[in-house]
């Protein structure tokens, strides 16, 4: 059974069944069963389980429109996993971070673009939690996109301004009744052509960083325009261009008033980037595992391709990086849920600290997770390049990752910004 519906089928039989999604979480679970404690290795197999059963009962090729999986998804609870969200009578077990990384390598092994296409969402989902005041309307609204119900984005970045996320141009004058009038234009927004609700971020004055304001936009308020960009490495996630046009948002989607969105944008930065650092890793570990499989299959002069330097070395040294990265992150991941469990948020110094250190594993891991689709691909031969299995998919999303969530660039300003505050501890 093929594991991704090609036109034409270049790969035999036999080995597109070992390719399975069965398989390859198998594979998957042997390299981190020895690192996992059993709330978190039992939580991945279950969502593992969910996965076989959703693609096996739904006969998945993927190349569907994912976004009509996320309700289904969403009922099982595996939208985030980051919090319990007991407010909404949820109770997730297990939580947290980690466990967020246990959701995040589920789900990619079954669908690379889903997964990046659902952080989206989690990304929404965040400052909702953070900042919904017991307020009925976002309390209802938190519930839709935890649950899978409706889908979000967030609105940070411009066309002038790019990874610059203080010097917005998008404005939001405050109304005599409390309500905001919303006027500019962003862009490379993950799911924003297909988002119910979205978290747009806007300055009382241009390029005043220290006036930005945190909104909650229903998409169909008029004033709200939105355009599907085409990205080619990535075609079935839905990336927008938003204009907005004196869009009202009444007071009760005021989710931070002018002065406070700044705070609001930068409290979830060091985190997002964690989540993308997980995803970078899964994309790691899915293309490896790909190529592992292929490599003990397939023969080329009589012997399996795994056993000939050329093939095994190299791969070899690929899976070394990964668990690497794996156990650096996991590490990170524990210890940001043992400080929420300890003090009920990240404390200060914690989080100043996890700024520099996210930037590290962040700029990193998208260089390994590139490196890794593309050498586990061209290990794989033809196999790896044609459309029979997710490594196409894994090659298109992973030459993003270094933009994604701040670029490369920007990485490292942070990265240089923290050595010279370091020195001048000495």
């Amino acid at each position: 059974m093929a594991i991704k519906k090609g036109e034409v089928q270049c790969i035999n039989d036999e080995i597109l069944e070992k390719l399975s999604l069965k398989n390859r979480y198998k594979f998957l679970n042997y390299n981190l069963m020895s690192f996992l404690e059993k709330e978190h290795l039992d939580f991945l197999k279950k969502a593992q389980k969910f996965f076989i059963g959703f693609e096996k009962r739904n006969n998945i090729s993927h190349n569907e429109d994912f976004y009509e999986w996320i309700p289904e998804i969403g009922k099982e609870g595996l939208v985030t996993r980051l919090n319990n969200f007991e407010i909404l009578d949820l109770n997730y077990e297990p939580y947290g971070f980690t466990a967020e990384f246990m959701r995040i390598l589920a789900t990619d092994f079954f669908d690379p673009q889903l997964a990046m296409g659902m952080g989206a969402n989690v990304l929404a989902i965040n400052p909702l939690l953070v900042h919904h005041e017991d307020i009925e309307i976002r309390l209802k609204v938190l519930k839709e996109l935890v649950t899978g119900q409706k889908n979000g984005c967030i609105c940070i970045t411009e066309p002038e301004r790019g990874s610059d996320a203080v010097h917005m141009l998008t404005t939001s004058d405050q109304q005599e009744d409390g309500s905001f009038i919303l006027n500019g234009v962003k862009i490379y927004q993950t799911n924003g052509p297909k988002a119910d609700w979205a978290v747009v971020y806007a300055v009382s004055e241009q390029n005043s960083g220290n006036t930005m304001g945190q909104f909650l936009v229903d998409t169909s308020w008029n004033g709200w325009k939105v355009e599907r960009i085409n990205i080619p490495w990535t075609p079935r996630i839905y990336i927008g261009k938003e204009t907005f046009t004196n869009l009202r948002i009444p007071p009760e989607y005021v989710l931070g008033k002018p002065g406070q969105g700044r705070e609001h944008l930068f409290e979830g930065l060091n985190l997002e980037r964690l989540g993308i650092v997980i995803l970078n890793a899964a994309e790691a570990w899915n293309a490896i595992t790909h190529a592992v499989i292929y490599a003990n299959l397939r023969k080329q002069f009589d012997r399996e391709i795994l056993k000939y330097q050329g093939v095994g070395f190299p791969l070899a040294d690929l899976w070394a990086e990964t668990m690497n990265l794996t156990l650096s992150a996991l590490n990170v991941c524990q210890m940001v849920d043992k400080k929420v469990k300890q003090y009920g948020a990240l404390p200060k110094e914690f989080s100043l600290a996890l700024m520099a250190t996210a930037a590290q594993l962040k700029s990193i891991s998208a260089k390994l997770s590139q490196k890794a689709a593309y050498e586990c691909a061209n290990l794989m031969g033809g196999a790896g390049v044609c459309d029979n299995t997710l490594m196409q998919d894994l090659l298109g999303i992973t030459r993003i990752q270094e933009i994604g969530g701040g670029t490369r660039q920007i990485q490292q300003y942070i990265m240089s910004l923290a050595l010279r505050q370091i020195f001048k501890l000495l």
